[in-house]
């Protein structure tokens, strides 16, 4: 579940992105998705071939967790957003 809940997220983002080339700042948010994509993909794969069993979990627990992972992803992209925000227009000096 964790698998088919990033590559969906992944997949809308990018393409938000594409829409939207630089107005939201999503390049950085797509790569951490796809980045999480990969390694939960590597995650599986190898565990699958290791001690066998079902590839996808899927289940209430499984979705639960998926939206708990991608909860703070969300978090930090925004933080950083806001923070160019508000910095690119002048808002907080910062110091240099």
């Amino acid at each position: 579940m964790w698998l088919i809940m990033f590559a969906v997220a992944a997949l809308i983002v990018t393409y938000s992105y594409l829409e939207n080339s630089k107005r939201y700042g999503l390049r950085n948010l797509a790569l951490v998705l796809w980045a999480t994509t990969a390694m939960i993909f590597i995650d599986h794969t190898l565990g699958w071939l290791m001690e066998g069993g079902d590839y996808f979990d899927i289940g209430i627990e499984p979705f639960i967790l998926s939206i708990a992972m991608i909860i703070p992803i969300f978090a930090v992209w925004e933080a950083f957003f806001l923070k160019n925000k508000i910095t690119r227009y002048g808002l907080v000096q910062e110091d240099k």
